[in-house]
């Protein structure tokens, strides 16, 4: 049976070694001047952070990093929608799960087989794309002391995604029984699960800190508020994000000393001329208005204050773990619905 299930997989098996080789081959190629460059920004710029050379050295290098990031990403998409949901949905489509159910392993032995090769193939494919894309890329994430802003791009979690999308499309093809609704379902899924993952799951798996600072009058501006799912907000005071080197800022919000936060009213009463100038919230703003906005934060400033929520970056591992682990517990979930739904398939 192992050999079977190798043989039927060697085609999927040779496909990812073609894009590890040519990804492998990117990376060998670009990494040496990429190292070299890292290394002369860092003379240039010793311990100042904010050197110019540090973001022109980003720059430059942003379309191959971006590049090396969507393959990361597109992966276990790839991996759900090609390896999982045709798994079984080809045995069904062609008709011949009937005649391999006739044999003399059962039918949770034979679908041990085929997850244990392809899974240990996702595994190991996954795994070995996204250290070739983290080495690539570390003198990069490096200069741009943000962490997790690739976060799902390096290290251990795609290893997490690849098989959640592989174990999901697997399970959308024993209940749909047809590879294409399956591999869309997979890919829905996989992007849905994502999404609930890092917009409210992850945020919750690590209390974060928590620190407090006074409103900059010189840095605080005037716009919307809200974020990409929700939408805009009601226009209010916007502080400039903290620099905190290679943190997850989580929030940034203007709260007086009982911790609420300031309401568009105490806004309005306290400057109420705000947003009224030449030029509006979103247009050039002449000096005039730039001193009323300052006095206007000044006064704010007596009464409310600025309190930053962030995880720092050396909880990073915590969350890749954490993620990993939640994922492989999915998947694991997953599995297991499948080998119940196998067993208790008539056809």
């Amino acid at each position: 049976m192992i050999r079977l299930a190798l043989r039927q997989f060697r085609t999927s098996a040779w496909t990812a070694v073609v894009g590890l080789v040519a990804v492998a081959a990117v990376v060998l190629a670009t990494r040496p001047h990429l190292a070299d460059a890292a290394a002369a920004a860092q003379r240039a710029c010793g311990s100042d952070p904010h050197c110019p050379a540090l973001t022109t050295f980003a720059l430059d290098n942003t379309a191959t990093r971006t590049a090396f990031g969507l393959v990361v990403i597109v992966a276990p998409a790839l991996i759900g929608a090609f390896w999982g949901a045709p798994l079984i949905t080809r045995e069904f489509e062609a008709g011949t799960h009937r005649l391999v159910w006739a044999q003399s392993i059962s039918r949770s032995h034979w679908l041990a087989v085929k997850l244990a090769v392809a899974g240990t193939a996702t595994v190991v494919a996954t795994a070995l794309l996204s250290a070739l894309v983290t080495w690539w890329a570390a003198p990069l994430d490096h200069a741009a002391a943000a962490i997790y802003g690739t976060f799902d791009q390096r290290d251990i979690v795609p290893i997490g995604y690849a098989l959640f999308a592989f174990a999901f499309g697997v399970t959308a093809g024993l209940v749909t029984r047809r590879t294409l609704p399956a591999m869309a379902l997979t890919l829905a899924g996989l992007m849905t699960v994502r999404i609930l993952v890092t917009e409210w799951i992850r945020p919750l798996a690590v209390a974060p800190r928590v620190v407090s600072m006074p409103l900059d009058p010189d840095t605080t501006g005037y716009g919307s508020g809200g974020n990409i799912l929700l939408g805009s907000g009601p226009s209010t005071l916007q502080p400039t994000t903290p620099d905190i080197p290679n943190a997850w800022i989580q929030s940034v919000r203007i709260v007086d000393a009982a911790g609420e936060p300031l309401t568009d009213q105490v806004l309005r009463a306290t400057c109420p001329t705000l947003g009224q100038g030449p030029g509006g919230p979103a247009g050039p703003v002449p000096e005039a208005v730039r001193q009323q906005m300052h006095d206007c934060i000044v006064r704010i400033g007596q009464d409310y204050h600025e309190v930053v929520t962030y995880q720092p970056g050396d909880r990073y591992w915590t969350f890749q773990w954490w993620e990993l682990a939640l994922f492989g517990f999915v998947t694991a979930l997953l599995c297991g619905f499948a080998y119940y739904r196998l067993r208790r398939f008539r056809g």
